[in-house]
């Protein structure tokens, strides 16, 4: 819900910023929606590697702390270039707890349920859109945007939680060689479920195990262990994430220039988020059933059509509303599968480097997006050449993930 919230929030505070004592132009305004991606990026990799090295829950109670507390930070921020630091930090954060939260989920479902349980774990994306959007469109008379950031205390409580109750993932333990931890959380599962498992046994660790010493080396390995597969994450991730990033951050300024006023602007954009419940729905059912490869593939491809053709139409507001809640429908059902599908290729102490990684390159891409498209591509190309531009990157992509992408419905995670 907060992830969702911090990300989607940039879209609605550019508006609100461009209007502001501050005086900013599109390219200043384009480089706030940057820094927190780019952030994003850096955030990713680090601790995604991280999380193979000290683990999945150490990890993820220090992402939260950054991405919560510098978001709160930033509604104080004194000037632009505050503003700009608070937000690339808080990226940090953010970029390391989206490739943990799904790692760590991934590891505890039984292979039957991980697709549907992953994947569902989306519905909290649009959830949280749409409570942005509202309270955004709720604050829009006061004029200030430094009221929506300090919604991010309430993420902050959530370190509470976590450091009590939530157990660190038994397949990084034993992987690991922890063999009394992992007995300890197995143990406590199997009394929470009141099941007769039999008699088991634990697999024998990893003979190299992930350190601080070999963290870039890391990367190497995800390369060498299949660099088809790797590619076709990255490409994957790239690709989409390019699209959903663009329409993300500046959708409500495409339809505020447009015509459109800040109110209809701020609901379209709502709307499109409230779509993503029903989609991540669809999706989390249909993983389990046709698998989670062709959603990508298909439903990525769509999304990038459908937007195209909002652009063309974007004029008649009550044609281009149906076609936006097209794009938005096919956008989450592709992010929603996206993550359920990347944790799942990668083998387990190689699963956090090679998410957190493919997510680095994904966030570096679309960090560039609002300030590319804001200062270049929009003005220069036009709104329907820009995304009919990423269009193509998108069909690229997927070609290649649908010719070399394994089928993960089934696998046993490594």
């Amino acid at each position: 819900v907060f992830a969702a919230w911090d990300v989607l929030m940039a879209g609605f505070l550019i508006p609100l910023l461009g209007h502001s004592a501050w005086h900013l132009n599109n390219t200043e305004l384009g480089l706030f929606g940057s820094a927190g991606l780019i952030g994003m990026a850096l955030g990713a990799f680090f601790w995604g590697t991280t999380a193979d090295i000290i683990g999945r829950k150490r990890s993820y109670v220090w992402t939260l702390i950054l991405y919560s507390g510098f978001s709160l930070l930033s509604a104080a921020s004194p000037n632009y270039t505050w503003l700009i630091i608070l937000r690339f930090i808080s990226g940090l954060g953010l970029g390391g707890c989206i490739p943990i939260a799904f790692s760590l989920v991934a590891e505890f479902m039984p292979r039957n349920q991980r697709g549907m349980a992953v994947t569902a774990m989306n519905i909290w994306w649009p959830i949280g859109g749409t409570l942005n959007g509202v309270v955004a469109t709720m604050l829009l008379p006061y004029a200030n945007w430094r009221l929506l950031p300090l919604a991010m205390v309430l993420p902050a409580l959530l370190v509470l939680w976590v450091i009590r109750d939530l157990p660190e993932s038994p397949l990084y333990l034993m992987r690991r060689g922890r063999d009394d931890e992992a007995r300890a959380t197995i143990n406590d599962l199997v009394r929470r479920v009141g099941v007769d498992v039999g008699e088991w046994e634990l697999p024998r660790p990893e003979a190299e195990l992930p350190a601080f010493s070999r963290f870039f080396t890391q990367l190497g390995d995800v390369w060498a262990w299949n660099w088809k597969i790797t590619l076709a994450v990255w490409g994957m991730l790239v690709a989409n994430l390019l699209l959903s990033y663009g329409v993300i951050t500046w959708l409500p300024g495409i339809l505020v220039s447009s015509g459109y006023g800040m109110y209809r602007a701020y609901l379209f954009a709502t709307w499109m988020n409230a779509v993503g419940i029903i989609a991540t729905l669809v999706a989390a059912w249909l993983a389990n059933r046709i698998g989670r490869k062709w959603i990508v593939v298909v439903t990525g491809i769509m999304a990038g059509v459908f937007m195209v053709i909002f652009t063309l139409n974007i004029a008649i507001p009550d044609t281009a509303r149906w076609w936006l809640l097209a794009y938005a429908f096919m956008n989450l059902m592709v992010s929603s599968t996206m993550y359920c599908y990347a944790p799942e290729v990668f083998p387990t102490l190689l699963r956090g480097t090679g998410f957190g990684w493919a997510s680095t390159a994904s966030r570096v891409a679309s960090g560039m997006v609002p300030l590319i498209f804001g200062a270049w591509l929009w003005p220069v190309l036009g709104l329907t050449d820009t995304f009919a531009a990423i269009l193509g990157l998108v069909v690229v992509a997927n070609l290649w993930l649908a010719l070399v992408g394994p089928e993960t419905l089934g696998m046993r995670l490594r």
